[in-house]
């Protein structure tokens, strides 16, 4: 004997209720990212609005400055400071590239080498941020001071000879040239790569690597086809935190090197600071962030991941 199937309107009538949610249970995620919204409205872009209204502006500080939505000022700026500009982005580059070399191999030891000393190393990455921005560069004018120890090994070892030959130092001289600015924002903003590397390369199953392994792939494959692929997150990561904050820094070039290696950003606080152009400063800024947002764009799309950690 076959059951007969209970009518459609008997088996909705089994089904239980469907509670909708209140309506103010439905508003406690907006209330939750409502002081977020607030703190990126108060102190993002009403200051932005602001410097975009400073950028065209015109006038002085003892007559006042009126918006005058003089465009001019934009271009004005960048005929005049594009040397500062393709500096920036020319040691910001350089800088970038150095962390990637230094900090992907202290990740990966990190991440799947150092064992039980996983915790102590993760905190000698980040022992450099318990100490002021300003000191630890401070620090290097000691460390690179003529005549010290780095300097006298550099020329036993004739690397000045390629150095000077390459354009990045002066003879015997260390500080005060490029090689000392790149050298200061590379020590800075390494620990900004090497954090989203371990995140990334941490994330790994390590089954992976032994299941490469049993398929015969030598350990330089097993690193090209699957260690370095699935860690792109991390290196897109890293690569963006430091190239963007470098590529404005001017505490490494002020404090560091000379009159010959000034960055936009020495020129951007000398604009405001002490020419009191107010309007250039502004353009210059913006300038600045739409070439970094036009290469990050770029960036991101050609490393085909937008998985950022």
């Amino acid at each position: 004997m076959t059951a007969t199937a209970a009518p459609p309107e008997a088996v909705a009538a089994t089904d239980p209720p469907v509670h909708k949610p209140s309506l103010r249970k439905r508003l406690v995620p907006y209330w939750l990212l409502l002081p977020g919204i607030l703190w990126l409205l108060v102190f993002f872009v009403l200051p932005m609005i602001y410097q975009a209204s400073t950028s065209v502006q015109t006038g002085s500080l003892e007559e006042g400055f009126k918006v005058t939505w003089h465009f001019q000022t934009y271009w004005d700026a960048l005929t005049e400071y594009y040397p500062q500009f393709l500096r920036s982005l020319l040691y910001a580059g350089t800088a970038t590239v150095l962390c990637l070399l230094l900090g992907y191999p202290l990740a990966y030891l990190i991440a799947f080498k150092a064992g039980r000393w996983r915790n102590l190393l993760l905190v000698l990455v980040i022992a450099p941020f318990f100490t002021s921005f300003l000191i630890r560069t401070l620090a290097w004018k000691t460390i690179l001071a003529d005549g010290g120890p780095v300097v006298e090994v550099l020329n036993t070892l004739h690397v000045l000879d390629v150095t000077s030959w390459l354009g990045m130092t002066q003879g015997d001289r260390v500080l005060a040239t490029p090689l000392a600015v790149v050298c200061g924002l590379t020590y800075n903003f390494l620990p900004f790569m090497i954090l989203p590397l371990y995140t990334s390369l941490e994330r790994i199953d390590t089954r992976l690597h032994e299941a490469a392994g049993d398929l015969y792939a030598r350990p330089s494959t097993t690193f090209r086809k699957v260690t370095f692929p699935l860690s792109m997150p991390g290196v897109v990561s890293g690569t963006l935190l430091t190239f963007i904050p470098a590529s404005g820094d001017y505490v490494n070039a002020e404090l560091l090197g000379s009159t010959d290696t000034r960055m936009i950003g020495n020129v951007i606080q000398s604009q405001y600071l002490r020419i009191l152009d107010y309007p250039t400063a502004a353009a210059l800024s913006f300038i600045l962030m739409a070439i970094v947002l036009i290469m990050v764009t770029i960036y991101i799309r050609r490393a085909g991941t937008e998985d950022l950690v």
